[in-house]
């Protein structure tokens, strides 16, 4: 699996605002010391959230940045894809074959790509909320996706 750290540390930088703010805004300064991040790396992937409409931003004193949405309506997908991070896990990009074995799919192709797909699937059923409140995550998973069999409009994210 490849994931980057604009992947990674977006969504320890979400948790951190999930965890800290109680609807108060979060400095950047605040969630670069706690979280280790430097504070230009987040200012960078706070600019694809906010477009993203994932975090609003307060300017001034006291400002910082909030969510959005409750952290019930904010998927991990929705934060790793605004930053730009599909999840790769096959070396070629996508379902393409350019880049695996001369130029054909390589014995594993499929299994990689399966799985990425799945991947995907968790990554969309967990939300932000899962993770602050501290749910266990497949747990989580499995109750929203079985609650998703039984709603006529299953599988729509609105």
């Amino acid at each position: 699996m490849k994931m980057s750290t604009k992947g990674r540390y977006a969504v320890m930088a979400m948790i951190d605002i999930g965890q800290h703010s109680h609807g108060a805004p979060i400095s950047l300064n605040e969630i670069s010391e706690r979280q280790e991040i430097s504070q230009e790396y987040l200012e960078q992937l706070f600019g694809k959230l906010r477009r993203a409409g994932l975090v609003a931003s307060t300017r001034g004193p006291g400002g910082g940045y909030t969510l959005a949405k409750t952290p019930a309506d904010i998927a991990l997908s929705d934060v790793i894809l605004a930053v730009d991070e599909p999840l790769r896990v096959t070396r070629c990009s996508g379902d393409a074959v350019d880049g695996c074995v001369k130029g054909q799919k390589c014995c594993a192709h499929d299994l990689w790509s399966s799985l990425g797909r799945q991947m995907m699937f968790f990554l969309e059923s967990v939300t932000l909320e899962d993770v602050v409140e501290n749910r266990n995550l497949a747990l989580a998973a499995a109750i929203k996706q079985a609650k998703d069999r039984h709603t006529p409009s299953a599988g729509v994210r609105h």
